[in-house]
């Protein structure tokens, strides 16, 4: 689950309260801090965390509940030049309902000395509307040396009448030799205090009803390529009510209200039953009545990926709050949410069995039955019956094909309800036959190394799904922006790439193919030969799981995919194929093959290459062999074309 109050040190968009010019002028420059200890002011590397740019000397997080007020304070050690970045503090905020106090803050060099924080922060606005306006206040810690001491607190004030318990990140960016946290609430029926730290450290509750946490030696958040989300494996403490005995008794009544208050909402009227009859017919067979349904679906107004309406456009248009599916239909507009379940409705209405579910989204978290929250449910989804199986519907994420899911919704755990009722179910996973990227590149290659072409980029599934939601949200030129960042550490070096534009943008019923011009320099010449990339796509790719010999962590590459690679190079006149990267056939059982395959011709050399990996999750135990299987990927994908000049005829 996302914290409700971040660290200071990274700036994130939460939604917190606001900061007033004059409480920043109110700020208490005079607080007094602890003298560091001579061991402190001397550590040049930190045994604890061998090669660490910085660790946390001391962290301290309380929280007054009735006095509605939390304290951050921080002492960080400075170990190299990447450290002094720490020296930045951002907290991010909603304007209106709060006042932060008590800010104070130095740095304190190797030899002692002291710099005292002068202030006041830098308040910067972030996003603003009619509405809302998020800023980030911004405070930098003076004199900052690799070797100094970082050190401050401030104090948040709330205005709310409610506020929520808190929860406690223990984990941070590096790591942290002590830690101390507290939580004084002013409501503690059924407060439930829920853990996951891999430490002997306990939360304590004391006579007062207080909680108090003392830890120490707590390692950094890992951090390496293709993790699960942070908050599945992350190191804290959640505070919450749950007004049951036990998780059985309180995921049981869970369901019964989720599925009572979704079905409320998703009850066809009269509305939902006259719009299900202009769509379908009752001749129709039941694929085509829930396939008819879903391209209705999809032309609505989907505010995810535009933007919802202000209160005042809407009370100018004259439209209703959504409290039931129909307002959705009337409206033709809603969030990704309503949209899904108004899917559900109208197949009911349409005389199909339809059910929702709703799950967490598997790229923020992973659903938790220790947490004893169905806040923790994100999306929306359908799974209609047609000619007696089931099928699972994204209906909420504009441009998604009939039959098929976002990948984050791959694998996701939440409710549904079925005919016995709601209960705790999971979906399925990706196919790698599903998720098809095919890359053609067609070069033309010059003596002198220079090359023009086009690539074309054929995608079907989530990379697909990604391009078509992106153009939803920007403008063209960003678009081209992102698609040509994309190609950066693809093709090889010398070569500029500059996409050109989508076919069936539109259409995502159908493979998205994305043209692309290339020109530039490609290979290099050595005497009579001259040398090009085996694998044009590869030639300069960062292959995941090769660099570090050990994981953490367990690994999570979101969905299975294929990879096709179909490379032709028209050579230059006098030159032909010497040597071209042979048969190649790579494989770790049940998982994952490479193969490479030359055609040399008169003129010319194609390449082939595909990639499929069939899994999604792996337990860190896997990583030697997935490690293994990316080292021959690395080294096949290294290999190079040599070309040759052809002798000159006598007489010339």
């Amino acid at each position: 689950m996302p914290r409700r109050f971040p660290n200071p040190v990274v700036s994130c968009a939460l939604t917190l309260a606001a900061l007033c010019a004059p409480a920043i002028l109110r700020a208490q420059f005079g607080a007094q801090f602890s003298a560091p200890e001579p061991d402190e002011l001397k550590m040049t590397a930190d045994p604890k965390a061998p090669g660490a740019a910085a660790v946390y000397m001391n962290r301290e997080e309380t929280e007054d509940q009735g006095a509605r007020t939390q304290t951050i304070y921080e002492r960080i050690k400075v170990l190299t030049e990447k450290g002094k970045e720490l020296a930045t503090i951002r907290i991010p905020y909603e304007v209106g309902g709060m006042t932060v106090t008590d800010i104070d803050g130095r740095t304190i060099h190797g030899d002692g000395t002291v710099i005292p924080f002068k202030g006041p922060p830098s308040d910067l606005v972030d996003f603003k509307t009619k509405e809302m306006q998020i800023d980030t206040l911004v405070m930098t810690l003076p004199s900052v040396e690799v070797g100094s001491i970082l050190e401050y607190r401030f104090k948040r004030h709330f205005d709310k009448t409610f506020l929520p318990p808190p929860q406690w990140e223990i984990q941070e960016a590096y790591f942290v030799h002590k830690a101390h946290y507290s939580f004084k609430p002013i409501f503690s029926l059924n407060l439930t205090c829920s853990t996951r730290i891999h430490s002997d450290a306990k939360v304590v509750r004391d006579d007062k009803g207080g909680y108090t946490l003392d830890i120490a030696d707590v390692p950094p958040t890992p951090d390496e390529d293709w993790m699960p989300p942070a908050g599945t494996f992350r190191w804290r403490v959640e505070f919450y009510h749950a007004f049951a005995p036990n998780p059985d008794v309180f995921w049981q009544q869970a369901e019964t209200s989720w599925g009572k208050g979704v079905q409320e909402f998703i009850n066809p009227t009269g509305t939902i039953r006259k719009a299900a009859e202009s769509l379908v017919t009752p001749s129709d067979p039941e694929h085509v009545k829930a396939e008819k349904l879903y391209a209705a679906i999809m032309k609505l107004d989907n505010t995810d990926f535009t933007r919802e309406k202000s209160q005042a456009e809407r009370k100018k248009e004259k439209l209703k709050p959504v409290r039931k599916v129909e307002d959705v239909w009337k409206q033709q507009s809603g969030n990704g949410q309503e949209i899904a379940l108004l899917y559900v409705a109208l197949a009911r209405a349409a005389g199909l069995t339809a059910w929702p579910m709703q799950v967490v989204d598997r790229n923020r978290a992973i659903f938790d039955r220790g947490y004893l929250s169905a806040e923790q449910l994100d999306d929306f989804l359908a799974i209609v019956t047609v000619d007696g199986k089931e099928i699972m519907l994204d209906p909420g994420q504009k441009m998604c094909p009939y039959g098929h899911l976002h990948w984050a919704h791959t694998m996701a755990t939440g409710f549904r309800m079925a005919d016995g009722g709601a209960k705790i179910a999971s979906t399925p996973g990706g196919q790698s036959s599903a998720a098809v990227l095919s890359r053609v590149a067609d070069l033309t290659i010059d003596a002198d190394g220079s090359v023009k072409g086009t690539l074309r980029f054929v995608m079907t599934g989530p990379a697909a799904l990604y391009w078509r939601q992106l153009t939803l949200r920007n403008d063209q030129d960003e678009v081209k922006k992102q698609f040509n960042d994309s190609l950066d550490d693809r093709i090889p070096e010398g070569v500029h790439a500059d996409f050109d534009h989508f076919l069936a943008l539109e259409d995502y019923d159908v493979n998205l193919i994305a043209v692309v011009k290339v020109s530039g320099s490609l290979g290099a010449a050595t005497g009579k030969r001259f040398f090009l990339p085996g694998m044009f796509f590869e030639s300069r790719a960062h292959h995941p799981f090769v660099a570090e010999d050990k994981r953490l962590t367990p690994i999570d590459v979101h969905y299975p995919e294929t990879e096709e690679d179909d490379v032709t190079y028209r050579l230059p006149p006098g030159y032909t194929v010497e040597s071209a990267p042979p048969a190649t056939h790579a494989a770790w059982p049940d998982h994952a093959t490479l193969t490479i395959a030359s055609t040399t011709g008169k003129d010319s050399v194609k390449v082939e290459r595909t990639l499929t990996y069939n899994y999604t999750l792996l337990d860190a135990k896997a990583y030697p062999d997935l490690h293994d299987f990316y080292q021959k990927v690395a080294t096949a994908d290294q290999q190079q074309i040599v070309l040759a000049r052809a002798a000159a005829a006598k007489g010339n």
